[in-house]
């Protein structure tokens, strides 16, 4: 009996784990295991101390994600019906509470649920190749769960255009709208990801677990609650053992030495 293919990979490059998704000949559209691999790649990571980014991509350089799986049908969407909260929706509040960076590599389409993958990220690094779209209303659904991320990324006239015309977007255009950090050539994707990454692991661990947990918070506070809090969190932030190095090394004009490095 021959083995099934896992739907996901993952790869240990330095110090960040590369999580892909293995479905080139659907697209990597995504099924229950496609989700079900990705949040149990993505808690691996953040019990791991030696990782200090995660990068979420799909298989070849046609499609990032097409979506979900279409083969079932309606199915695909009343999937766990019995439950309150869908496995895409719990994957992502497992990713926006996650205390690392994310980094999603659109090495092409992303389409559908697979905006939704790329929007849960912290940052998009993108091919120019690749296509963005939301055709949910093409076939009689709506992009439910990608709206709640869009709203914190992109403008309402954008996320109007994309929701009610279904139709497909560049990647410069994604780009332009907020979608996107930076649009490379596909040959230069790797590299720019490797540099951001090494950025990332350049900089406080101690700091950007604290600044990640402060964005998320502050995305629910009206402003004087979310001035209020930040002014407790840069006291606390000033008191930890990065920040004593940090701006010691600042002042003797060398690198930084984190503990966890």
């Amino acid at each position: 009996m021959t083995e099934e293919k896992p739907d996901i990979r993952t790869e240990r490059r330095g110090k960040a784990l590369w999580i892909i998704i293995d479905r080139e000949e659907r697209r990597n559209a995504m099924n229950k295991r496609v989700i079900a691999g990705i949040e149990a790649a993505m808690s691996a990571a953040e019990t791991d101390p030696t990782i200090r980014a995660v990068v979420l991509t799909g298989a070849g350089r046609k499609a990032f994600c097409a979506g979900m799986d279409l083969s079932s049908g309606t199915g695909t969407f009343t999937l766990g019906l019995d439950q309150p909260m869908t496995d895409l929706g719990m994957l992502i509040r497992r990713v926006k509470a996650m205390q690392i960076p994310v980094i999603a590599r659109v090495n092409g389409d992303c389409v559908a649920g697979g905006m939704g993958l790329m929007a849960m990220c912290d940052m998009a690094i993108v091919a120019d190749n690749a296509r963005f779209g939301l055709p949910e209303v093409k076939v009689g659904v709506f992009p439910m769960q990608v709206l709640v991320l869009l709203r914190s990324l992109i403008g309402a006239r954008h996320i109007n255009e994309l929701c009610l015309t279904g139709d497909m977007i560049t990647a410069a255009r994604a780009r332009d709208i907020g979608l996107a950090n930076d649009v490379v050539p596909y040959d230069d994707l790797d590299a720019k990801v490797d540099a951001l990454v090494a950025k990332l692991c350049a900089n406080s661990p101690v700091a950007i677990r604290r600044g990640k947990y402060a964005m998320a918070a502050m995305e629910m506070m009206a402003f004087n609650e979310a001035i209020a809090f930040a002014e407790q969190l840069i006291t606390v932030a000033s008191l930890t053992g990065d920040a004593t190095e940090g701006l010691a090394a600042f002042n003797e004009k060398r690198k930084p030495k984190w503990a966890e490095d």
